[in-house]
C-alpha cells in the first residue's frame, strides 16, 4: 500500500524513523528528533510531500517530492528528491509502486513533468528509472555551489 503522509498523520513518526535510516544509509549520524523536525518543517514550509510504502502496517519505503514552478510554461513540475526502501524490503516492488503513485499524482495535479536525479554509478536505480520511462535530459548540466 502507498500513502501520502503528513505531520498530522499517525504514521508520520514511523516514516521519520525510516527517513533517519535512509540518512544513516548514506553515512549521516542518526538523529531521530532532528530528522522528524526537519521533515515537519519541510512539509509545512517548503511544500515537500512524503509518500510511504507500507508492509504489515509499517512504512518500509519512502519518497519525497517537491512541487516546483515550471515558469516558462506557467505550470509546475514535481522533483523527486529522495527514494529509499529498507534493505529487507527491497525486491518486492515498493520503489516501483512509490514512483508510479508519484507520477499518477503529478498527472492528476496537472504537473508538466516529473524529474529526479541519482548518482551515475547507481545502476539499480538507473535501471528502475529507465524501465519506468525516465530518460536523461540532453543539453543540461547539473551544477552545484557548496556553501
Amino acid at each position: 500500500m502507498i500513502a501520502w503522509v503528513g505531520p498530522s498523520d499517525a504514521a508520520f513518526g514511523a516514516v521519520a524513523e525510516l527517513f533517519d535510516d535512509y540518512r544513516a544509509h548514506y553515512g549521516q549520524q542518526r538523529a531521530y528528533g532532528a530528522t522528524r523536525q526537519w521533515l515537519q518543517e519541510q512539509s509545512d514550509t517548503a511544500g515537500m510531500r512524503i509518500g510511504a510504502a507500507f508492509a504489515a502496517g509499517r512504512p518500509c519505503g519512502l519518497l519525497t517530492v517537491l512541487v516546483m514552478p515550471a515558469s516558462l510554461t506557467l505550470g509546475t513540475f514535481w522533483m523527486i528528491r529522495d527514494l529509499y526502501v529498507a534493505p529487507e524490503h527491497r525486491g518486492h516492488g515498493h520503489a516501483r509502486a512509490l514512483l508510479a503513485e508519484t507520477v499518477s499524482a503529478a498527472r492528476t495535479h496537472g504537473a508538466r513533468r516529473v524529474a529526479l536525479q541519482t548518482e551515475a554509478d547507481n545502476t539499480a536505480a538507473l535501471a528502475l528509472y529507465t524501465a519506468l520511462g525516465f530518460a536523461p535530459v540532453d543539453g543540461y548540466t547539473s551544477l552545484n555551489l557548496a556553501l
